[in-house]
């Protein structure tokens, strides 16, 4: 069972989850999943194909928008649009969810939406060091 970790109302991030998280994750009230991690990053994590299946059974929309490394500027823009367009709280997840965190902070900071500092300060309050990240 995955830690689901809030960021703000809107957001929350994880590490890879189960697929049986996606029911959890539509009790408490989640509307979009978005998934971060690309297919066979390592041995036996689930597909795309069967995440997206998952979570379209327990009733949340889905996001596939998978990044390598660092996250490129369509992919910050992919992620700031998905979570913009959501009608109810998002669940962003990759490995770790340090990918996650940060293309939407990199979304935030970019549009302005949020100051670096408190891009940073809500990471780390999500148990993550965006500061690298966020580099002024």
């Amino acid at each position: 069972m995955a830690e689901f970790r809030p960021v703000t109302d809107q957001l929350s991030v994880a590490g890879q989850i189960d697929l049986a998280d996606f029911a959890r994750a539509a009790q408490l009230g989640f509307k979009l999943a978005i998934n971060n991690r690309p297919d066979g990053e390592e041995p036996g994590q689930p597909t795309h194909a069967e995440i997206e299946a998952a979570a379209r059974a327990a009733g949340l929309d889905y996001v596939f928008n998978p990044i390598r490394g660092g996250p490129n500027p369509d992919q910050v823009t992919a992620q700031l649009e998905a979570v913009e367009a959501a009608t109810g709280p998002v669940l962003a997840f990759c490995r770790s969810g340090t990918r996650s965190i940060t293309a939407w902070a990199l979304g935030q900071a970019v549009s302005g939406a949020r100051s670096r500092t408190e891009l940073v300060e809500l990471g780390r309050g999500a148990g993550y060091d965006l500061s690298g990240a966020l580099m002024a």
